[in-house]
């Protein structure tokens, strides 16, 4: 078997504390890889700004400007890491056999990829990088990721337990994941939808080296009510069990009270009557806002907005070597801000 081109997309968005680190690592393990004939030598790095503030893009550029591997891919504005991902995946597939992705700061075991591709070439299309233990954690973010995998497998959502986004995916499996056109994306839980022969590799998942993580309390539980809501319609249907209950739960009230009209004392206060308002209204309000989150959700996918925008192309034909009108090469600030060669094939 020929050593499959092999491309790494790792996503960025302000990660300029932490790429020198991130560039030396996977630029070193990809000449292992090579030498080693596990990788094509014609395999890449693809680095997708995310519509970053800082230094990020620049950083990149200039590193494809001195690597034969480093490549870069520039989104217009920041639409968030599932979409950034999913542009570069689709972009690196057009030159590549497998595709890795990998977050910057390289929490995941860039190491681990060797393993990927070994069970790539015994027949695997996806291989999923599994965490061993959460044991780094916080006891918070431990037990609330606990809760959100047990909830969506109750939901009947097919997950892969502690993973994230560090996989390895076929070209053919990457095809195919171009057909699921939702705007609500949720990679963990679209990409098992594939259904291609797949498994798990285990690693540690290590520390940040710099820079801050882009997932906060506030982002992770967004993505995490995201992914519920993008599969499964069972907060809905759970809302409509709760409103059965209360409505059941009325009728017991009735007797008790007309038991106490004909039988005690009828001389009743407050607390019965506002209890009972604060507890329709708070189920109103919340059955409301959860319909709400689904027609939102709708709204979007009827606009078939695009996913994303490449402002700047460096992948498929790299930024050393592009041509200017006069045939000179671009002027360097040019590139940097303007994306000259954002439609060249």
């Amino acid at each position: 078997m020929n050593e499959p081109i092999l491309t790494i997309v790792v996503p960025c968005y302000n990660e300029e504390e932490v790429l020198s680190y991130t560039f030396e690592e996977l630029k070193g393990l990809m000449n292992e890889m090579v030498e080693e004939g596990l990788v094509s030598n014609r395999s890449k790095l693809l680095f997708v700004d995310d519509g970053s503030v800082d230094q990020t893009w620049k950083l990149i550029y200039k590193e494809s400007l001195q690597n034969e591997f480093v490549r870069g891919l520039k989104l217009s504005r920041n639409v968030g890491h599932q979409n950034a991902l999913l542009a570069g995946l689709f972009k690196a597939k057009e030159l590549s056999d497998c595709v890795v992705s990998i977050d910057a700061d390289l929490q995941d075991e860039s190491a681990a990829i060797k393993e990927f591709l070994k069970k790539y070439k015994e027949g695997y299309e996806i291989v999923y990088g599994v965490r061993k233990k959460r044991d780094a954690d916080t006891f918070f973010k431990r037990t609330t990721a606990q809760i959100f995998y047990k909830l969506m497998r109750a939901m009947g959502v097919d997950l892969v337990y502690n993973h994230a986004d560090f996989r390895l995916m076929s070209k053919r499996a990457i095809e195919k994941l171009e057909g699921f056109k939702e705007m609500n994306l949720f990679l963990r839980g679209i990409v098992p939808l594939i259904g291609f022969h797949s498994t798990n590799v285990y690693y540690e998942r290590k520390e940040r080296v710099a820079g801050k993580t882009k997932y906060p309390l506030k982002k992770m539980l967004s993505f995490a009510f995201d992914g519920i809501t993008s599969f499964s319609v069972t907060p809905i249907r759970s809302v409509l069990l709760i409103g059965l209950i209360s409505f059941l739960g009325s009728f017991v009230f009735a007797l008790y009270f007309l038991f106490l009209k004909f039988f005690g004392d009828t001389e009743l206060g407050w607390t019965s009557l506002i209890t009972s308002i604060w507890l329709i209204g708070g189920l109103q309000l919340i059955a409301v806002g959860l319909i709400g989150e689904y027609i939102g959700k709708i709204y979007k996918e009827v606009k078939r907005r695009p996913k994303y925008i490449i402002d700047i192309d460096a992948f498929t034909v790299p930024m050393a070597g592009h041509l200017g009108e006069s045939g000179g090469l671009e002027d360097e600030s040019i590139l940097l801000d303007h994306g000259k060669i954002s439609n060249t094939n």
